[in-house]
């Protein structure tokens, strides 16, 4: 997986594999709960070069700022708009070739305490539905933040007597809910949670429970790869994307029997494809956050809508069916 199988410089397509070219927007690390963003994007396009260069070059024309290199927020300007509702456009400049993997971040933590703790996606699901009007905004809140110190690698303090005691106090306050019977589950659990902590004593794990990064091109490969064409990976550099990573992703797709070829990392600014890749992850994120905090706007929502991936990580029932990502479980 060191991406040498092709240099992707020719289009969206390289000989028998499909090539295509990610971003991601949003991304805190392991701070789920606290950190500037509340939704990740991962986005793949699926463009030649040339298409992807001429789309650059027409936003630029369009939106004429002194900028060097363009992000995403320059569309999301209102006074750009026009600009935005033309990219997203039916029979538009990328449409049928982008596609965007969304995680509502806090649903992620969630689904991702229980995964380790009680094997059960199905109850995440039922928590996060439950937490808030069951628990109340301090209540979810504190749930919420103790479980993201438990499963970051770096924390304050002791995060598995804080995670505990947060559980204890919550389903002795909330007795005979859906909410206190998982948290009684979830308050027998100490052990795995010890173990799983006690597994940091040899360093830091290669994959951060909590980083959606890797889990999302995986899902990406998945998605573009469904058609049974192999696809070849073209994505932005990332820290997190080392050799050991890559192999990992390489490891995890093939035991899942995705067609991922290749993954090959490049600098965003010297390849248009992974600059388009970047605008629709960054537009992405900010429609479905507001989406997300009650503030949407249909018109956008609706352009983005046909982008969005079914199989996005998301738990918010009434902004997932707006955006046409399903409740997960």
């Amino acid at each position: 997986m060191s991406g040498n199988l092709a240099d992707g410089r020719q289009g969206g397509a390289v000989g028998a594999l499909l090539e295509i070219a990610c971003d991601e927007s949003g991304s805190d690390g392991e701070n789920l709960t606290g950190g500037n963003t509340d939704v990740f994007a991962h986005a793949g396009v699926s463009l030649s070069m040339a298409s992807a260069a001429a789309v650059v070059g027409e936003i630029r024309d369009r939106i004429r700022s002194p900028a060097e290199e363009y992000k995403a927020n320059h569309l999301l300007r209102e006074k750009h708009r026009a600009v935005l509702e033309w990219l997203l456009a039916p029979e538009g400049p990328i449409d049928g070739q982008a596609r965007v993997h969304l995680m509502e971040k806090t649903y992620f933590v969630v689904d991702r305490t229980l995964g380790l703790l009680l094997d059960d996606a199905a109850e995440a699901a039922l928590l996060f539905r439950a937490g808030r009007p069951v628990l109340g905004e301090d209540g979810w809140r504190a749930f919420l933040e103790a479980a993201n110190q438990l499963l970051r690698v770096r924390h304050d303090g002791d995060p598995v007597d804080a995670f505990y005691g947060t559980v204890d106090t919550l389903r002795r306050t909330h007795p005979g809910t859906d909410a206190a019977r998982i948290l009684e589950r979830l308050a027998r659990t100490r052990p795995r949670a010890v173990a799983y902590r006690d597994g940091f004593l040899a360093g830091p794990p290669l994959i951060p429970l909590l980083n959606p990064l890797l889990p999302a091109i995986v899902r990406t490969a998945a998605l573009w790869s469904g058609s049974g064409r192999p696809v070849h990976l073209v994505h932005d550099r990332q820290n997190m994307l080392t050799p050991e990573r890559i192999a990992w992703i390489a490891g995890t797709a093939r035991r899942a029997g995705i067609g991922l070829a290749g993954l090959r990392l490049v600098v965003a600014r010297d390849d248009a494809r992974v600059q388009v890749a970047d605008f629709l992850a960054g537009i992405a994120r900010k429609i479905a956050s507001d989406e997300l905090n009650g503030r949407g706007d249909p018109v956008l929502t609706a352009l983005l809508r046909p982008y969005v991936d079914p199989d996005s990580v998301w738990g918010d029932a009434r902004s997932g069916a707006l955006l046409a990502a399903p409740v997960t479980g």
